[in-house]
């Protein structure tokens, strides 16, 4: 089948590769302009175009598809191509830019079957949007998955042709969700292609109209542990934010502040109550087991630190950690 591909990161490579891998003939991809990554901020191309450009396919960057936006000339040439390439459907998958309707038009006309199919990572309406990954662990729940949509002008509202279920594990972390899903996404995305082409493609069910969450975008503001949160809010996050943009919190003393980043962290139950004049942020105890802070509004719940990283440094078990950097009971993280 010939197909054009929208997609940018990591996630959108997988799906990209199975693809090619099955013989599907890829006339166009499309990706995000190179961004600048790394100390010297040079410019990076992303995993999709890495992969396409590895594999001699066709690759268009444009900053917009909006013929009316600030960059018609970009959407011009795009238009273009995407026509010309006379392709069966358009795959897309964490592209990263919003298909105006003409894409939308273009894909459905012109002798052209399939129309835009999204590899979306969760089971919709739940967690339409940017981060369904980060957003499923940090809420905590049980399962997530991924859905094969039919795209239309709205955000993540299309109707859905297939649906694969996965469990979220207690050591789940966005990293190895996202690999899970995205290897099922490239796979459910084939079984797709492959009803199509055999004449029996998947009927199109509509999304449920209750359950409808949504996945904002991740902001590294929110990196920052608030202490007086729960223990299993905290912990939740901390697997939720790896390995972007990880969970941070402050060490501040003789007038000196350092950030650390968090990367392991598990509820553990408090051995007593606290004691008077513990407060959010606590250490209680700091050895190559962990280190044990207290959180929570009333600082009665506990937390143990067992991944840590200072800045500059690399990730390592609290023993190794203390032995390079020093927490004591009575410090308090902030």
């Amino acid at each position: 089948m010939r197909l054009i591909f929208a997609g940018t990161p990591e996630f959108a490579r997988v799906a990209l590769a199975q693809l090619h891998a099955q013989g599907h003939d890829i006339g166009l991809v499309l990706t995000q302009p190179d961004r600048p990554a790394g100390r010297g901020l040079k410019l990076q191309p992303s995993p999709v175009k890495q992969f396409a450009l590895a594999h001699d396919l066709p690759v268009a960057q444009p900053r917009s598809l909006r013929l009316d936006g600030k960059y018609p000339e970009d959407a011009q040439a795009a238009q273009a191509q995407i026509l010309a390439a006379q392709a069966d459907a358009m795959i897309v998958a964490a592209y990263g830019l919003i298909l105006p309707q003409w894409v939308l038009d273009a894909m459905r006309g012109h002798g052209l079957r399939l129309g835009c199919l999204n590899i979306h990572a969760s089971l919709l309406p739940r967690w339409r949007g940017a981060a369904p990954i980060h957003r499923a662990i940090e809420a905590g729940d049980a399962r997530t998955g991924v859905t094969i949509m039919q795209m239309d002008a709205g955000l993540d509202t299309g109707d859905m042709l297939r649906v694969g279920e996965t469990e979220i594990a207690a050591d789940d972390t966005t990293g190895s969700l996202h690999d899970r899903l995205a290897e099922q996404g490239g796979t459910l995305m084939a079984q797709v292609l492959q009803a199509a082409a055999d004449g029996q493609a998947p009927a199109a069910v509509p999304q449920p109209a209750e359950g409808i969450t949504y996945a904002h975008k991740i902001d590294k503001a929110e990196a920052q542990v608030d202490w007086q949160q729960p223990a299993a809010v905290i912990a939740r996050r901390v697997r939720a934010f790896d390995p972007f943009p990880g969970a941070a919190t402050t060490l501040t003393q003789d007038g000196k502040s350092e950030a650390i980043k968090l990367w392991q962290a598990q509820v553990v139950p408090a051995d007593e109550p606290a004691a008077t004049g513990v407060q959010p942020g606590d250490i209680l105890r700091a050895d190559a087991q962990g280190i044990v802070v207290a959180c929570g509004p009333r600082a009665e719940e506990r937390l143990v630190l067992t991944q840590l990283q200072r800045a500059g440094g690399k990730r390592l078990g609290a023993g190794d950690f203390l032995r390079g950097f020093a927490l004591v009971p009575g410090q308090r993280l902030g």
